[in-house]
C-alpha cells in the first residue's frame, strides 16, 4: 500500500473480515497422559498465541486435555474429575481472549462417559459435542470407555454448576461476523460413511472442524489428506483437521500431529508434521466465498430437503465475537492466474486437459460439419495462433492431412512486418495450407463507397477505419468456407470475450465453431508454453510459437507513427493479467467489486506476491498498486456489465474448458443485454472512499 493509498483509502478496506475471511488456527500443543494441568497449561499458552496472531478460531486436537493414549484410565475417576476441574479453569483463564476455542475433553453426564469437543468463547462454554462414531477395530477400543452421542439431541449438562448445551446437534456462530458457523465432530466422525458433518453444513455452517488423536500409519496422512479435502469439497465448506501429535504414549502406537486446512477441495494450509515446535497452523478462510458457492448450487438445497432441512434440528449457539480489525496481509495462497494451475505437478495434466477439450470439440465439430477443410485467419497473434495449433492436433487425431486447414493471412493498412512474418513462418512450420490475401484494395473501395475521408488521402483512422478491415477478413474466411467445402474457425478468447474487445459479427467474436471460447488469455499463453515444454511439435514450430509469444499484443489496425495509434492492447484495455484475475472472482463466484480489488490488491502489490506457477522462465513478475488496480477493474466492470453482452448473447458455439467458468449464453453465464454497470461500480467506489 502506498502512502496515498493509505490517506485516501478508509483503513476498513483493509480489514479481511470486511471481505469475508475468517482466520483459523489449528494448535498441536505438546500432552503429557492424564496430566490435565499441564495440558491445560500448554493450550492456554497456544490459546494465548493465536489471540495475538489474531485468530478468530483455534482447533484443538480430540482429548487434549486429559491426552487420548490414557487407555484404562479413562474410567479413573481422579482423572475424570481433574478433567473437568482444569477446563473450567481453562474457561476462566481465556476470559479475555478473542478466538472461539474447541478443546478435546472427556466428560461425565448422567453415568456415561463422553470423548467431547468443547466449545469455549471469551471464558464461557458455550457447548459440548460428543463423538458419534467410536472406533472399535484393529487397534482401537473406545466403546470400551465411552459412550456415542448418536440421539442426543437437545440436551444440556452441567459444568462449574451451570447448564451447558450438550449433543451432537449444536452449530457456533458469530453474530457480529456473518459466516463465522462452527461445527465440531471427532476423530472417527469422519471416517464413517455419513460424517456428521454434513447435516452441520446442511444446517448452515461454513467451517467444519475436525478435533483428532489419529495416530499415524504409513500412508494414513494421504488418508486424511484425501477425507478432508472431499469433506471440504462435497459440503461446500472449510474443513479444519487438527491430530495429536508429541507426547501421545508410544506404548503401542505413533502420533504425527498433522494438521490441515481446507477450502472446497483445495488444501489451503498443512502443518510441518513429526514437529515439536508446537507451532500454529494460521489461514484465513473465505466464508463469504462458500456462502457465494452454495447459492449457486441447488443441488445443496437439494440435499437439505432430503434430510429433512437439517437446519430444524440443529442448535444455533450464538455468541457475540467482537473481533478486531484485522487490517494484515491475507494469511492464505493468493492465485495471480486464477485461470492458470498453480501447482507445478499438476500443470502438465491441466494443459493436457484443457488443450485436449478443445481438440476433441474441434475435431466432433468437423467430422459432423459437411466438407472436409477448416478456414482460419491467421494474424500471427496469440489467439490464432492457438487456434492453428488445436486445428492441427484436430487432423493428426483424425488421420487427416493438415493441408486440410486453410489458412490465411490478411494484411491491412497497420500490420507489422514481425507478426506477418510470424503468420507465414508458423503456417509454414504447421504444414497447412497457406494462402494471403491483401485487404487494403477492398477496404480503399469500401471507404469509397462510403464517403469515408480516408479515401481521399486524410489520415482519418476511426472505428469505421479499424473494423472496415476487420469486417473484410471475416467476409472473406466466410466466403473462402463456402468456396473450399468448409467452415470457419474462430480464433477469439474468453478474455476478449469478457471485456467485448473483439467486433460484433467478427472473426473474433463470429464464426462457425469458436475453439478458443472457453480459454481466457493467460491460459492462452500458458498452453502454447506448454505445446513447447511438452514437445507436441518441432524444433521450427517451437521457435516461431516462442516468437508469438514475445510479441506485444496488438489489434493491428492503425498506422503505428498515427496519433493515439493503438500501439498496444493492453494500454488501452488493461494488462489482461488484471483482466482475467477480474473475470475469474466476478464470473465464477460472484464476488463484490471491492473484495475482487481488495484480493487482487493482495495478490499483485509486489512482485513476489501470490501463488502462481513458476514452471516457465518467462512468466511476468509485475506488481500494480491498488490505484492502478481500482482503475482497470472500474473499466472491466463498465465493459463487461454494461457495454459488451450483446456480443456474448450472439456467441457461436465453443467448449466450455475451465472450471472457472464460460460465457456462452447457453451455458454458464445469462443476462441482459442492456444491462448496467451502476450498481458494481458504485459498490466499489464507496468502498475505496470515492464515492
Amino acid at each position: 500500500m502506498t502512502d496515498t493509498e493509505a490517506r485516501t483509502v478508509p483503513d476498513a478496506f483493509f480489514d479481511i473480515h470486511r471481505h469475508g475471511f475468517v482466520r483459523i488456527a489449528v494448535a498441536t500443543p505438546p500432552v503429557r497422559n492424564a496430566d490435565p494441568a499441564f495440558n491445560g497449561a500448554a493450550i492456554l499458552a497456544q490459546a494465548q498465541e493465536a489471540a495475538k496472531a489474531k485468530a478468530d478460531l483455534v482447533v484443538f486436537p480430540e482429548l487434549s486435555l486429559s491426552g487420548y493414549a490414557n487407555d484404562d484410565l479413562h474410567l479413573q475417576e481422579v482423572l475424570c474429575e481433574e478433567t473437568e476441574r482444569q477446563l473450567v479453569a481453562l474457561a476462566r483463564s481465556t476470559a479475555g481472549l478473542a478466538p472461539l476455542l474447541l478443546v478435546g475433553a472427556v466428560l461425565k453426564r448422567a453415568g456415561r462417559l463422553y470423548n467431547t469437543a468443547v466449545a469455549i468463547h471469551r471464558g464461557r462454554i458455550l457447548g459440548v459435542v460428543p463423538k458419534i462414531f467410536l472406533p472399535n477395530y484393529r487397534e482401537y477400543y473406545e466403546k470400551r470407555w465411552f459412550a456415542s452421542g448418536d440421539g442426543m439431541d437437545g440436551l444440556t449438562m452441567s459444568l462449574a454448576g451451570l447448564s451447558v448445551p450438550f449433543g451432537p446437534d449444536l452449530l457456533f456462530a458469530a453474530e457480529d461476523l456473518p459466516g463465522f458457523t462452527v461445527h465440531a465432530e471427532i476423530c472417527e466422525d469422519y471416517w464413517s460413511p455419513f460424517p456428521p458433518s454434513i447435516d452441520g453444513a446442511l444446517a448452515g455452517a461454513t467451517i467444519l472442524c475436525n478435533l483428532s488423536a489419529s495416530n499415524i500409519t504409513i500412508g494414513k496422512s494421504r488418508d486424511r489428506h484425501l477425507l478432508s479435502a472431499s469433506q471440504s469439497m462435497r459440503c461446500l465448506a472449510a474443513y479444519v483437521y487438527s491430530a495429536a501429535g508429541h507426547g501421545e504414549s508410544t506404548t503401542d502406537l505413533a502420533w504425527d500431529g498433522q494438521g490441515g486446512i481446507y477450502e472446497l477441495g483445495d488444501e489451503m494450509a498443512a502443518s510441518e508434521r513429526f514437529s515439536h515446535a508446537n507451532d500454529l497452523l494460521v489461514c484465513d478462510i473465505d466464508v463469504d466465498r462458500i456462502t457465494q458457492e452454495r447459492l449457486r448450487m441447488p443441488t445443496f438445497n437439494d440435499a437439505a430437503a432430503r434430510r429433512a432441512h437439517p437446519e430444524k434440528r440443529f442448535r444455533k449457539i450464538s455468541f457475540e465475537h467482537r473481533p478486531a480489525m484485522l487490517a494484515d496481509a491475507l494469511k492464505r495462497p493468493i492465485r495471480r492466474y486464477p485461470f492458470v494451475p498453480n501447482d507445478a505437478g499438476r500443470l502438465d495434466e491441466d494443459c493436457y486437459e484443457a488443450f485436449n477439450i478443445q481438440v476433441e470439440g474441434l475435431v466432433t465439430r468437423y467430422r459432423a460439419t459437411p466438407g472436409d477443410t477448416m478456414v482460419i485467419g491467421i494474424s500471427g497473434g496469440l489467439d490464432s495462433t492457438h487456434a492453428i495449433v488445436v486445428a492441427a492436433k484436430a487432423c493428426d487425431r483424425m488421420k487427416v492431412p493438415r493441408s486440410n486447414i486453410l489458412c490465411f493471412t490478411m494484411p491491412g493498412f497497420a500490420t507489422g512486418e514481425t507478426t506477418r512474418s510470424n503468420a507465414w513462418t508458423l503456417m509454414k512450420a504447421m504444414g497447412v495450407t497457406a494462402e494471403e490475401i491483401d485487404i487494403r484494395p477492398a477496404a480503399r473501395q469500401l471507404l469509397a463507397d462510403m464517403n469515408h475521408p480516408f479515401s481521399d488521402g486524410e489520415p482519418v483512422y476511426d472505428i469505421t477505419f479499424e473494423n472496415v478491415q476487420a469486417g473484410l477478413r471475416t467476409d472473406y474466411l466466410f466466403r473462402l468456407a463456402n468456396q473450399r467445402g468448409g467452415f470457419v474457425v474462430g480464433t477469439g478468447d474468453l478474455s476478449e470475450l469478457a471485456l467485448g474487445w473483439c467486433t460484433y459479427g467478427v472473426g473474433d467474436q463470429m464464426s462457425h465453431y469458436a475453439v478458443n471460447t472457453g480459454v481466457p488469455k493467460t491460459l492462452i499463453q500458458y498452453l502454447i508454453r506448454w505445446c513447447i515444454a511438452s514437445n507436441q511439435f518441432d524444433a521450427q514450430t517451437d521457435a516461431v510459437l516462442d516468437a508469438i509469444l514475445d510479441t506485444e499484443i496488438s489489434p493491428e489496425l492503425v498506422p503505428q507513427d498515427a496519433p493515439g495509434g493503438l500501439q498496444s492492447t493492453e494500454e488501452k484495455i488493461g494488462p489482461y493479467e488484471l483482466n482475467d484475475f477480474f473475470l475469474f472472482h466476478i464470473l465464477r463466484y460472484g464476488l463484490r467489486p471491492s473484495k475482487v480489488a481488495f484480493l487482487a490488491h493482495q495478490a499483485w502489490h509486489s512482485v513476489d506476491g501470490g501463488s502462481w506457477p513458476h514452471k516457465f522462465p518467462d512468466a511476468k513478475k509485475n506488481a500494480y498498486d491498488l490505484d492502478t488496480i481500482a482503475h482497470w477493474l472500474e473499466k472491466f466492470l463498465f465493459r463487461f456489465f454494461q457495454t459488451s453482452q450483446f456480443k456474448r448473447s450472439a456467441l457461436p458455439n465453443g467448449p466450455k474448458v475451465s472450471a472457472g467458468g464460460s460465457l456462452s449464453p447457453r451455458g454458464d453465464w445469462r443476462a441482459p443485454s442492456d444491462g448496467r454497470a451502476d450498481l458494481w461500480l458504485a459498490e466499489l467506489r464507496e468502498a475505496l472512499g470515492r464515492g
